[in-house]
């Protein structure tokens, strides 16, 4: 178990293959769907089947089981609008770990059942007006713990790259692009470092796109204030990070954005063509492919992350009906 200091180290590629190792002895592949897309046969991603319905898993667990054993004892403490809460409350629990979430207050009601189920103590904060980090920063400064950032954290970054590890497996090669969707960055700069060869597509919310502004103008960009409303609860970070940056600059492509009426239509798409139920941020980059905003040849693969949507949004959203509440 390493001790460094998430401050103090870089995420790698071997450490993307370390961390897709460990993976695979606690979690199945996921699996990798073809499907036809204007006419081009792609595949896509189902990390919707993870046991916690998203590939957050992936950084959760492979952060926490480097975690040295003082850290262990002393407790985990993340900021998620839910995926990454249950992937961090997942591994937490599984380790016997003490993990504290901070979540926002309209995160939806499924995603908090689904943290606290597993185990993790809530807190719950307001979007708009709180900075998440500075509550985490609160906690931890008062009670002690690790900080698991959702993005910005070496382990993590390495932990959700092994997807790209997994794809290249089931391929036989690796891919030539992988379309993503993107919201602080984390899978993205994963993907980068897993699959060397291939054409990193970052697909963000309209309004949303901190990572895609940020790789085009080489700095930080925050989010407009006030921040524009998006279907997308799952990608919609206030800023990246400069180690995201770091790793996507000169390796993604141009980034796009997707409004929510191009998500709802990929969400009722991957349900009548792939029986798949996807919640809105977990279909961004299929929402991309399917309006052709991304190129795509036959060995393109598309990310479809997460699947925890609220069950009325989603009806109403598989009935045609549009949904104005944040889900």
């Amino acid at each position: 178990m390493t001790e460094q200091s998430a401050t103090h180290r870089n995420p790698s590629r071997d450490g993307v293959v370390a961390a897709a190792r460990a993976i695979a002895e606690i979690l199945p592949p996921t699996p990798l769907l073809p499907v036809e897309i204007g006419g081009v046969t792609v595949h896509v991603k189902a990390e919707n089947l993870q046991p916690i319905g998203a590939f957050k898993i992936r950084g959760g667990w492979w952060r926490l089981v480097n975690l040295s054993e003082q850290e262990r004892a002393a407790g985990v403490v993340a900021v998620s609008s839910g995926n990454h809460a249950q992937g961090v409350a997942w591994a937490a629990r599984r380790l016997g770990i003490a993990a504290t979430i901070v979540m926002p207050h309209d995160a939806p009601q499924v995603k908090l059942d689904n943290t606290r189920a597993l185990g993790a103590e809530v807190v719950p904060y307001q979007r708009p007006g709180e900075d998440r980090d500075e509550v985490a920063a609160g906690l931890i400064a008062e009670n002690g713990g690790t900080l698991v950032h959702a993005f910005g954290d070496p382990w993590v970054i390495e932990g959700q790259g092994s997807a790209g590890i997994e794809i290249a497996a089931q391929l036989g090669r690796e891919p030539s692009r992988i379309v993503a969707c993107c919201g602080g960055g984390g899978l993205s700069a994963g993907l980068a470092l897993a699959c060397p060869a291939s054409a990193i597509h970052l697909v963000e919310p309209e309004g949303w796109d901190m990572v895609g502004q940020a790789i085009s103008q080489g700095r930080l960009v925050s989010v407009a204030d006030p921040a524009p409303a998006t279907i997308c609860d799952a990608l919609q970070p206030n800023v990246t990070k400069r180690i995201n940056l770091d790793l996507l600059r000169g390796r993604a492509e141009p980034g796009v954005t997707v409004s929510d009426d191009e998500v709802r239509d990929a969400q009722r798409w991957a349900f009548a063509n792939m029986r798949l139920v996807i919640e809105p941020g977990g279909a961004a980059a299929l929402a991309a492919a399917l309006a052709g905003k991304v190129p795509l040849d036959e060995g393109s693969v598309i990310m479809v992350t997460g699947g925890n949507a609220d069950p009325a949004a989603f009806a109403a959203t598989i009935a045609g009906e549009a949904c104005a509440t944040r889900v």
